[in-house]
């Protein structure tokens, strides 16, 4: 009898400690089991069916520009043209406080990135998605009512393209999208989104075209079968305030969109779950990988542009996928699909490497994550703990000043005998050229050197039976996810010698005493018996 009860005991002390360390208490959950507060649900929304534009005589006339349309549209929607003068949609620009910089312009008008560098001097290819009409050079008039696009956040018909400039393409039918327009929809907000850089999920990797048609595996909150949201859902809209930031482009902590708008801080049944959220962001458990649908660029190489053909045509090269992995005009690139996010702690403070910095660490930090294991939101401007987030990091390699050790920008737009690198292939005249244009000081000696650019990871979320499980992240070594952050213990994934070796004495012996125990108790049994 007593020999039994010791091996039902051992066994279950062993089937317990293996247990925990396998799955930590904190096996994914079931999404009907995530508390949801603050959000109407798709059986519950009211449809709100636009009006009938084509009944409005101001509209009836042929439009000739499409200055026309938006001078229409404001003879009923007045004052609404002052709301989206100071959108960022149309104003690229905010006053932002930056790490180590204090307060600068940022805005995709004024920062560097690593895919096409810059927009000085190349705005009539970038503008393409501005919400704007017009914008070429320095001479664009941000204060024209006119010169707002309407129609690309408003559009229903699915036809309106933006061509150089923010202008329609010609095949553009006004009178038809002026007469059908309505809410913005995801279809609007990722014909630019969708689409930066160059082309589907160039930039984002978890933002792409085929979440318009999701399933749940791609995106629970986009998935037709289920919630079917869209983007305002999230991102709240009032008076075009548009809430949510990207990093890549801002930096302070304020008019962010959040999963615990409706999540709520404790979203999970189980406890040890919860707890994670106060230093784990829920991204980091929700999106095991992003770029699923369709790859990402993870690498641009612009050192190699400019190779051509011996009679001076252009050489494009795909992979086995049909990705450009060579462009005459762009030079090398790396893709990636079902990619494993990279992990950095992040307060929601960003900083970034302005053209007049010069050049102190390479890879060059186009933007950086403020945050560290020892950030708990009291000594920081965020007010908010670091949190583990999970990050796409884009590598390239770009032109700087061999002399001023600055990070040039180049004019690659233009046509032939203007400098620009697509037209002419020549670097130094491209460099020369768009330095002139940002008002910045070239040598004439350049290079390539090595940039990363941080974009944190928000969409695509995966079910959560889908989630991280415990040991994703509590492994040993290059096994744990989050093996690159340093600074802390992490159960499963760090040990200590010492305290490694109390653990096994205790460990044994609790067993031995058990053992030991169990003995005696056998041992005297039978004495007494006899």
């Amino acid at each position: 009898m007593h020999k039994t009860s010791l091996i039902i005991l051992l066994v279950i002390f062993f089937s317990s400690a293996f247990a925990v360390e396998k799955t930590g208490n904190c096996a994914p959950e079931e999404s009907s089991r995530l508390k949801i507060e603050n959000y109407t649900f798709k059986a519950d929304r009211k449809i709100h069916a636009p009006g009938d534009h084509q009944k409005f005589i101001i509209l009836q006339q042929e439009f000739k520009r499409p200055q026309d349309v938006t001078l229409a549209c404001l003879s009923c929607h007045t004052e609404r043209h002052e709301e989206v003068m100071i959108n960022n949609h149309f104003s690229w620009d905010r006053q932002e406080e930056i790490l180590n910089h204090g307060q600068v312009s940022v805005g995709k008008k004024n920062i560097l990135n690593n895919f096409c560098v810059g927009i000085g001097s190349n705005e009539a290819m970038c503008t393409k998605c501005h919400a704007g009409y017009g914008w070429v050079d320095t001479t664009f008039n941000f204060q024209a009512k006119e010169n707002i696009d309407c129609l690309v956040c408003h559009d229903k018909t699915g036809t309106y393209e933006k061509g150089n400039g923010g202008m329609p393409t010609t095949k553009t039918d006004l009178n038809l999208v002026a007469q059908n327009v309505g809410l913005s929809s995801a279809e609007n907000c990722g014909s630019c989104h969708f689409v930066g850089g160059g082309g589907n999920n160039v930039k984002h990797g978890d933002l792409e075209k085929a979440m318009l048609n999701s399933d749940r595996n791609l995106d629970v909150h986009m998935a037709k079968e289920g919630e079917d949201m869209s983007c305002t859902d999230c991102h709240v809209t009032e008076n075009h305030n548009i809430t949510g930031k990207l990093y890549a482009l801002s930096s302070e902590n304020s008019d962010r969109v959040s999963c615990e708008q409706c999540h709520t801080q404790a979203p999970h049944s189980k406890k040890i779950l919860n707890r994670h959220t106060d230093r784990v962001a829920c991204q980091t458990c929700h999106i095991p990988t992003y770029a699923k649908a369709n790859p990402t660029k993870i690498y641009w190489d612009w050192s190699t542009a400019g190779k051509r053909t011996e009679n001076g045509g252009m050489i494009e090269t795909k992979d086995s996928l049909g990705n450009v992995i060579y462009f005459s005009k762009k030079g090398s690139f790396v893709w990636g699909k079902n990619i494993e996010p990279e992990y950095r702690w992040f307060n929601g403070l960003a900083g970034h490497h302005l053209i007049t910095d010069q050049i102190d660490t390479i890879p060059v930090q186009i933007n950086t994550l403020d945050g560290s294991y020892g950030d708990k939101g009291e000594n920081t401007r965020s007010l908010a703990p670091s949190k583990i987030w999970p990050v796409k990091i884009m590598r390239g390699k770009q032109p700087y000043d061999l002399k001023y050790n600055t990070l040039l920008q180049p004019k690659v737009v233009g046509p032939k005998g203007s400098g620009a690198f697509w037209a002419d292939f020549d670097w130094a005249e491209s460099l020369a050229k768009g330095s002139a244009y940002v008002h910045q000081p070239f040598s004439g000696e350049y290079g390539f050197v090595e940039t990363e650019m941080y974009w944190p990871l928000n969409h695509q979320v995966a079910p959560a039976s889908e989630s991280l499980s415990c040991t994703a992240c509590h492994a040993r070594g290059e096994d744990s996810r989050i093996s690159q952050l340093s600074g802390f213990y992490l159960p499963g994934r760090d040990h200590f010698y010492w305290a490694d070796l109390l653990g096994i004495l205790l460990v044994g012996s609790t067993f031995l005493g058990v053992l030991i125990h169990g003995g005696l108790r056998v041992f005297f049994n039978k004495n007494t018996e006899n």
